[in-house]
């Protein structure tokens, strides 16, 4: 696996440490066994780089984007397609309603691994249909997606988690986000994470950046106006909010207005899609 398909790991790694916690937010049984110990080895090494320990974000992302799953359900959607899906186990996890499908769009050789580790342990199927569909979102990944059956006329939840950072720029990112615009029926919802180019550019987050750098996989990308590229892509009604202001106690650090500069930001995202 290569180092951009390691980063999943390293997140398997944050979800299992959480998941060990009794104030936990959410629980992952199959985290750890999807991490394995070269994801712990990966998180351990952006820890001790950063001086950042059991960054709360991780978890604080994580509960946000089931939160959003968890709505949809309750509104009907059945249609999941989780993006860049990497080890992420939510077709395991959560309670899906009898008749989803939740597509996971990957590139190969994590999807390989991911389908090895589960057999190997035999892990039970899941409540959900999973259907894994090979494709890298810098491709045509639409068409992939069609191709295992995902249907353009029904309200679907996609969501993009974690990877918006690591593309080469706004083009890219306008991009991935337009071809999902393209394919989403009227109603249908994307909830993702950015972070903005205050981030990229705080001093106090250098030690991080540049430890990723090192590992071959450089933060890129960002926006302080999450509303403003998710419209030009297409979605309408953006909600966008800090870490801090759906932190469930965990956020450590004050939540400063959007209108003061010079603070590194992450943004926590949902948007509609009301008409093609």
């Amino acid at each position: 696996m290569d180092a951009l398909g390691m980063t999943s790991r390293w997140i398997a790694a944050a979800r299992e440490r959480e998941s060990r916690r009794p104030d936990r937010l959410f629980d992952d049984p199959l985290a750890g066994l999807l991490a394995g110990d070269e994801g712990r080895a990966t998180m351990a090494s952006i820890e001790a780089a950063s001086g950042v320990a059991d960054n709360p974000y991780l978890t604080i992302r994580t509960r946000f984007l089931d939160d959003f799953l968890v709505e949809a359900m309750r509104d009907d959607l059945r249609q999941i397609v989780i993006l860049a899906a990497g080890m992420d186990a939510r077709a395991f996890r959560l309670a899906w309603p009898p008749g989803t499908v939740v597509f996971e769009v990957e590139r190969g050789e994590v999807l390989d691994h991911k389908r090895a580790v589960l057999a190997e342990a035999q892990v039970p199927p899941p409540r959900a249909r999973r259907v894994e569909v090979c494709a890298d979102l810098r491709g045509d990944y639409r068409a992939s997606l069609r191709s295992a059956g995902y249907s353009e006329s029904q309200p679907t939840a996609f969501l993009l988690e974690g990877l918006l950072p690591y593309l080469l720029d706004e083009t890219t990112a306008l991009s991935i986000l337009s071809g999902v615009a393209a394919i989403a029926a009227p109603d249908s919802r994307l909830a993702l994470d950015m972070i903005g180019q205050s981030f990229l550019h705080s001093p106090f987050m250098k030690r991080h950046l540049d430890h990723l750098r090192a590992l071959g996989v450089p933060w890129q990308f960002g926006d302080d106006d999450p509303e403003g590229l998710l419209s030009r892509a297409g979605f309408t009604e953006v909600a966008v909010r800090q870490p801090g202001e759906v932190g469930h106690g965990r956020w450590p650090h004050p939540t400063v207005p959007r209108s003061v500069p010079g603070i590194p930001r992450a943004y926590l995202v949902v948007a509609r899609r009301r008409a093609r």
